[in-house]
């Protein structure tokens, strides 16, 4: 199994001209990054550093910088880039309804057609300032990672307002249907998860159980409620210090969906998801029902399939009634960045797909070669199948990781990229990490994860743990860095933070020498 949960990577700036290091390869490291490298756990396993000083091309630290690592969510830096660089990072997604037919009063005979167009979050995430709210464990990891929360916006907020535009342009009635235009474009393989154009709080379904007294039923929140989605739970709750173990299954249209298991009373409260199953019938319904909530009948039954065949091949002028405008793509990418959001950034490859005019995704990988090689990325060091870093094809060096670095330390939105990764010890998914050693607030960079179980030996298998991203060297200085592992493995979970640990204190002890050695 090949999974993101939230990896740790750190991203080195490498110039081809870059000058090779005087130094054997781990001599210059120090002996408390040695000392990470050389535990027995990593005895079968391929550490790569890279740090250079982009300012002037010197190389700092390079073990293996130039051999091959599966990547993980590092491979984010490539795909988040390269949609940055073709959308741009004040691009807003408009997601217009248009009225079509006949309007009498405040009656329309016909239909209301919702135009997806790949706004990731529809509103639900963002807050009262028009920033994009997340948390250190997405919700999107609930059935994988310990400690996913929900961010406090209602996931439906963009339908409300579209609801709400709706009514204002004087429709009360509708004598016909309502319909989602999913045409924006097609994914399938390689891409998992597949983004879609319509996309409602991620496409899932959450599912927070919170414990009462041993011996009763735990108590359940979900969210988004629409229908026909049903969820029952028998949860127990169990004496304080018992076992908590919450399973989730549903029907195979996702609709029915059952919590099973039981949550210790001194337990903090549980999340899990279940997955939308076709997320154009959910997003019509469940804006069938934001228009009745704003005061707009709907002739047409709110439960059902979306019904395609009513959309046009094309929209009159003059015929949008509403239109949800998104906050910046930069603020998505922090999203996608900060909690390594991985539908997020495989969508990201869809729309480089459209940019191009294609309704097909993967036409969006030639877009993103053609950012990479004017990024000055070296393309024999990059192999990709996806946006996220979870297909067993993505491979990358950690030059390549720092030459999409340096090419960021050349941009005008240099800084604003740079604090959309996650901080040591500040946010994303390194804010648990090194929270009061002194680089905290001092390293910016995507994490990255492969893991899954090894059944013969009942492990957990480490594909890759890495780090990738900036150091502050001190004087106003960056440095570039990528840091990782491939090939471990974990007794458990717990274990496994250990992995995560060591990793992102190669990172930190990377940045106090920097800091220590400006001119290292």
């Amino acid at each position: 199994m090949w999974a993101g949960i939230g990896a740790v990577l750190v991203g080195v700036t490498a110039t081809t001209g870059a000058a090779a290091p005087q130094k054997g390869p781990r001599q210059d490291l120090g002996p408390a990054i040695s000392a990470i490298l050389d535990k027995p756990r990593y005895q079968h396993s391929q550490w790569g550093i890279l740090e250079q000083d982009p300012q002037t091309g010197r190389t700092i630290h390079d073990l293996q910088g130039g051999k091959f690592f599966i990547p993980g969510s590092v491979a984010k830096l490539m795909s988040v880039s390269g949609v940055w660089d073709t959308l741009g990072g004040d691009h807003r997604f408009t997601t217009p309804v248009n009225a079509l037919g006949n309007r009498s009063g405040s009656v329309l005979t016909g239909n209301l057609a919702m135009v997806a167009q790949g706004d990731l979050t529809m509103g639900g995430r963002t807050a009262p300032d028009g920033q994009v709210s997340y948390t250190p464990v997405d919700h999107t990891y609930a059935n994988d990672v310990p400690g996913a929360t929900l961010t406090p916006e209602d996931p439906l907020a963009g339908l409300d307002s579209i609801a709400q535009q709706v009514r204002s342009a004087g429709i009360t009635q509708v004598r016909g249907n309502v319909v989602v235009d999913p045409r924006l474009f097609t994914a399938g393989p390689p891409l998992d998860p597949a983004p879609t154009p319509m996309i409602v709080n991620d496409n899932v379904i959450d599912l927070l159980t919170t414990p009462t007294a041993p011996g009763q039923t735990a108590q359940l929140f979900w969210r988004p409620q629409v229908a026909p989605y049903q969820v029952t739970s028998d949860v127990r709750t169990v004496p304080a210090g018992g076992t908590t173990d919450i399973q989730v299954s549903a029907d195979p249209d996702g609709t029915r969906i059952t919590l099973s298991g039981t949550i210790a009373a001194d337990a903090a409260p549980v999340l899990r998801i279940s997955h939308v199953q076709d997320p154009n019938a959910f997003a019509r319904t469940a804006l069938i029902e934001a228009l009745a909530r704003a005061g707009v009948t709907v002739g047409a039954r709110p439960v059902g399939p979306n019904p395609v065949d009513l959309l046009p091949a094309s929209y009159p002028a003059g015929s949008r009634v509403a239109a949800y405008v998104s906050p910046p793509f930069e603020q998505y990418t922090r999203l996608i960045l900060k909690v390594s959001h991985n539908l997020g950034a495989n969508l990201g490859i869809c729309l480089m797909a459209v940019s191009a005019g294609s309704h097909d995704c993967l036409d969006g990988f030639p877009v993103l070669r053609a950012f990479l090689e004017r990024a000055g990325v070296d393309l024999t060091q990059v192999q990709l199948a996806d946006g996220r870093g979870g297909d067993p094809v993505d491979r990358v060096t950690p030059v390549a990781i720092n030459q999409i670095l340096a090419y960021w330390l050349r941009t005008p939105e240099a800084d604003t990229f740079r604090n959309a990764l996650p901080i040591l010890g500040v946010d994303g998914t390194l804010a648990d990490n090194c929270t009061d050693c002194p680089a905290k607030g001092k390293v910016w960079a995507k994490t990255g994860t492969v893991a899954g179980f090894d059944y013969l030996n009942q492990q957990l298998a480490v594909g890759a743990e890495t780090v990738a991203g900036y150091l502050d060297a001190g004087n106003g200085r960056l440095h570039t860095f990528f840091a990782g592992v491939n090939n471990t493995q974990a007794a458990d979970f717990d274990d496994f933070l250990e992995v995560i640990d060591d990793v992102t204190n190669v990172a930190a002890l990377l940045q106090q020498q920097a800091a220590r050695h400006p001119h290292h």
